[in-house]
């Protein structure tokens, strides 16, 4: 029961990307109507569209004329990562973020340290890659990031089937686990980049109590945004950077109940 309460979040993280892969999957293979389509264009209950909007202002780039609907269901997206969701779409959504976390886990396991790396990446790198995402969208008239993204060749894989994909998604989780620690969501992913950008503002945000701290540093460890948890041992305040998942690995790990989930913004706490 401790362990159950202990990883509640993580129960609850993979409990949604699970379900979500399987009412694609059920909506593919036995015509299910609560989830259809994939990641990158959904309908729910035969009625509401959803859409990525990163893809979206890639098919804009590349001068694609968008249906009313995929622009609608674009904005429904980015409008409540805006406003509530923040990044947690890295976490709590994206099927990648199973392969990475494995990836750490072994790091953590094998003790792969990142002393000796022989890769240094700018956490800063995935935002020139979102950029170039959608300059090479504009000049070759294609959606780029779509043709080779992980993500969405993991989640359509999971949908209707994988074949050579499965040596895309081999090859982030070998570069998490032999290059780079988080290499991929933390480093290279423009959808992160993309959502860090519109999250920034987002309400739902872990909150930092100092009060309560006793600078064990497992949230920092732990953490897959290092920069995000700057103010641990200096200040309370909410995680602000858009650059935090709101996975909660953090709020986990804390046995001073230091960091919880609170609503920015408003005074809900002292």
């Amino acid at each position: 029961m401790r362990w159950t309460f202990k990883h509640r979040f993580l129960i609850l993280r993979r409990l949604t990307q699970t379900l979500m892969i399987a009412l694609y999957f059920g909506a593919h293979a036995w015509g299910w109507k609560m989830l259809e389509g994939n990641l990158s264009s959904s309908l729910v209950f035969g009625m509401i569209p959803l859409a990525d909007p990163f893809a979206v202002l890639q098919m804009s780039a590349a001068g694609a004329l968008l249906g009313l609907d995929v622009l609608i269901g674009a904005a429904i997206i980015a409008i409540f990562y805006a406003l509530i969701g923040g990044r947690a779409f890295c976490s709590w959504v994206c099927p990648i973020n199973m392969v990475t976390d494995a990836a750490s886990g072994l790091r953590r396991v094998l003790r792969i340290n990142e002393v000796e790396r022989r890769v240094v990446l700018s956490r800063n790198l995935r935002y020139w890659i979102l950029g170039l995402s959608l300059a090479l969208s504009a000049i070759f008239g294609v959606d780029a990031f779509e043709f080779i993204s992980p993500i969405g060749i993991l989640s359509r894989g999971l949908i209707f089937g994988i074949g050579f994909g499965s040596t895309v998604v081999l090859g982030v989780f070998l570069f998490d686990l032999f290059g780079v620690k988080n290499g991929f969501c933390g480093h290279l992913c423009p959808l992160g980049g993309f959502y860090s950008l519109i999250g920034r503002f987002s309400i739902i945000r872990v909150k930092h109590n100092q009060e309560k701290c006793t600078l064990c540093m497992k949230c920092t460890d732990i953490c897959p945004e290092k920069p995000v948890l700057h103010m641990i041992g200096k200040r309370s305040e909410f995680v602000a950077m858009g650059e935090c998942t709101n996975c909660a690995r953090c709020v986990e790990v804390c046995d001073d109940d230091a960091l919880n989930f609170d609503i920015r913004f408003f005074k809900t706490t002292k």
